[in-house]
């Protein structure tokens, strides 16, 4: 028999302790990389939501632009939905449009969003509204924004973005 397999020792401690603290060092590394890049992807579906829904909302305003083209009868109107649902069920423009416009398949969650159970998926500002106002005037729907209190990886708010 081959003297290799005649010794029936095991690992010592000490091997066992030092195995146990590289894999503890290279967990170390791995949990906050692994975690950043969650982060990360989140932010990217923030702004690709971000800028489906103020693309939307652009869309849409051009079509109210094109639509009510000499109509004075929408002279007080800002051109806007009066919430997101407009976008997704569409508009015809008080007839002004042949058929209803649909500007959106869904409305975009929030992957930051605080609170997801509520219903309000974002922060609305109205077209009278301030620029960097946080409540919403109710007229229509000017602009989008993340309710979220948190920190971007660049040290930007979300809801600034």
């Amino acid at each position: 028999m081959c003297k290799f397999f005649d010794n029936n020792r095991g690992m010592s401690l000490i091997e066992l302790v030092v195995t146990m603290v590289i894999l503890s060092i290279l967990a170390g590394l791995i949990l906050p990389s692994a975690k950043l890049a969650s982060t990360r992807t989140k932010e990217l579906e923030l702004r690709r939501s971000l800028r489906e829904i103020r693309t939307a909302l652009d869309e849409y305003h051009k079509e109210w632009v094109k639509a009510s083209e000499g109509k004075p009868e929408v002279i007080d109107d800002h051109g806007y939905p009066e919430t997101l649902e407009v976008l997704v069920e569409g508009k015809d423009f008080g007839g002004l449009s042949k058929t209803p416009k649909k500007f959106l398949r869904r409305i975009p969650k929030d992957p930051f969003d605080p609170d997801p159970t509520d219903d309000v998926l974002w922060g609305m500002r109205a077209y009278t509204d301030e620029p960097d106002s946080s409540s919403w005037g109710g007229d229509d729907v000017f602009d989008v924004y993340s309710q979220s209190e948190a920190t971007a990886i660049d040290g930007t708010k979300y809801k600034d973005w």
